[in-house]
């Protein structure tokens, strides 16, 4: 059988100086001055203070949801975190694999899978679907924070504050839990597809994001063309720019992809 566990280098284990005092005041900092926040879902009170303890050390804020749908109202109240720790088998509500399908619809959001199913099928269904990366039950502390930190330092900073409405300037707001813009005070909504574009893109805000990496996070097991993605593009813009002919917001890289520009971060 194939194994996929990784094997974490020696200078991540969770007795290191290396763990628990350089890289955490990396964790601490964040485009508001305050550190990451991480969403971690479990319907396992135990497993729920396990993880909060290992990435409080670590240098992360946590919030906690003991539900898929605590999960998901706790990111309406308060904002998409910048990555979630979710535990695929919840038998009460929704399982893993629903929230994370949920939450994709409308977001990127980076997702690691906590899991006690050690089957090589779901392992790679889910990384496949949903997940960036996962740790099997009982899991090291260590671990999770090191595996935790690669995914953060892959995606990069999102590079606005997440908030339960994000400020892009001082005519733009953006609610993503919600799929909604407020475009000079005016209410506008914006389908899923729309949302997780606007995401994808404001998560590079003044990088170049291609269209090929865009189309492989709008539709992972689909085979999509550029084309489809420029219906998207053109109807966002048309949602978000005060004038879609001449945009200020995302702006077309011939032969590359889009940049998104804002104002005030």
């Amino acid at each position: 059988m194939l194994n996929l566990r990784w094997v974490i280098p020696k200078h991540l284990h969770p007795g290191s100086a290396y763990q628990i005092t350089n890289e955490k005041q990396q964790y601490m900092k964040q485009v508001d001055g305050g550190p990451y926040r991480v969403l971690a879902v479990d319907d396992s009170p135990f497993i729920l203070r396990m993880v909060e303890n290992a990435l409080e050390t670590g240098g992360f804020d946590v919030t906690k949801a003991i539900s898929g749908e605590e999960a998901l109202e706790k990111i309406k109240r308060h904002g998409l975190p910048h990555l979630a720790v979710v535990d695929i088998n919840m038998p009460m509500g929704i399982d893993g694999f629903e929230f994370c399908q949920q939450v994709l619809e409308f977001s990127d959001l980076p997702i690691i899978m906590l899991t006690a199913i050690n089957e090589e099928e779901t392992i790679i269904s889910a990384i496949e679907q949903y997940a960036e990366d996962y740790v099997t039950k009982p899991f090291n502390a260590g671990e999770l924070v090191a595996r935790v930190r690669r995914v953060l330092r892959r995606v990069g900073d999102f590079a606005y504050t997440l908030d339960p409405l994000t400020q892009v300037d001082e005519h733009l707001q953006i609610d993503f839990a919600g799929q909604r813009a407020i475009l000079d005070d005016e209410e506008v909504s914006l389908t899923p597809t729309e949302t997780k574009l606007l995401y994808i893109l404001m998560r590079n805000a003044g990088r170049t994001v291609t269209s090929d990496f865009i189309l492989r996070r709008l539709w992972p097991l689909e085979s999509a063309y550029e084309d489809r993605l420029r219906v998207y593009v053109h109807r966002l813009r048309k949602k978000i720019e005060p004038n879609s002919t001449s945009p200020k917001y995302i702006i077309s890289q011939r032969g590359s992809g889009y940049t998104f520009m804002g104002g005030s971060k």
